[in-house]
């Protein structure tokens, strides 16, 4: 059965980092991840991660300058060791606030310089970082995103990040698929998750348009997560943003409820929508995460 973490970083918005592990834990949650952990000492996240229970399961790499429009670095052929030297800052995150699974954003791609040298500067980063991370114990991921929300973006699709993986020719390089990029893209969701499972080691969940919660948008969202579960994936994240707005409220920000289950629980189903997003499976728990 699918399990579910909440992304701090986009949501319970209306408090502060550090407090947004509390606020996840009173909505019903029992893990947690999140974009860029770097802002706060690694002793503070420890300590409220630790106060409120829940697994830190993912994080990012650091992604260069993110207020300068930067989407990651690992592309760049000019900042290989910027890179490495983010890789060495994240395994040091993780360690402090015992996270496993670390994602990479692969860049936008610069005017001037060709796709194939990005291709081979992005193919000797990962390279690099799934060794160095294997050694620590840690997963490497990396993220397809959609080129409408973030045009010059490198990799697009699910097939995009499977060819990378390829050429680097890891056991420790996987996927990160976002069901929002995918949609966005035009991918057919059932097909390409099955197409490319082998490799998704962790899925997020947000409809489209608008990046918001299931049941605003086109995705068949009980559909795939039914296909997901029987492939045996248990760790997913719930969903980038809350309802129609940028953040969202302090009982979790989705207007969800599970027949039985506590006020607020996670993807029980939505008012006046559907009577259960979950069809033909048994109400919870679905606010817990793997390993």
């Amino acid at each position: 059965m699918p399990r579910f973490a909440a992304n701090l970083s986009l949501l319970f918005t209306e408090v502060p980092l550090l407090d947004r592990f509390a606020a996840a834990r009173a909505a019903g949650f029992a893990a947690v991840e999140m974009q860029f952990p770097y802002a706060e000492t690694k002793a503070a996240l420890a300590a409220r991660r630790a106060e409120a229970g829940l697994p830190l399961v993912l994080h990012n790499l650091p992604p260069g300058d993110w207020a300068a429009g930067e989407r990651g670095i690992a592309i760049l052929p000019d900042r290989v060791a910027e890179f490495r030297e983010g890789v060495a800052r994240a395994i040091d995150y993780a360690g402090a606030l015992g996270c496993r699974q670390i994602n990479g954003l692969a860049g936008l791609a610069p005017a001037g310089i060709e796709r194939a040298r990005l291709l081979a500067t992005l193919t000797e980063n990962l390279a690099d970082a799934a060794d160095a991370l294997g050694r620590a114990g840690l997963r490497l991921l990396i993220e397809p995103i959609n080129d409408r929300d973030m045009p010059g973006f490198f990799l697009n699709r699910l097939a995009d990040a499977a060819s990378v993986i390829e050429a680097v020719d890891s056991e420790n390089l996987f996927i990160q698929a976002d069901l929002y990029h995918r949609a966005m893209m035009g991918e057919d969701l059932l097909t390409d998750l099955a197409t490319h499972r082998s490799r998704i080691a962790h899925v997020q969940i947000a409809d489209a348009p608008g990046r918001h919660e299931p049941g605003t948008g086109s995705i068949d969202v009980p559909a795939v997560l039914s296909a997901l579960d029987g492939r045996g994936l248990r760790r997913l994240r719930i969903p980038a943003r809350g309802p129609h707005g940028s953040g969202s409220r302090l009982d979790g920000g989705l207007p969800l409820k599970v027949p039985g289950s506590r006020r607020g629980h996670p993807f029980g189903g939505v008012p006046g929508r559907r009577p259960g997003i979950f069809p033909g499976l048994r109400p919870g728990p679905y606010d817990t995460v793997s390993a």
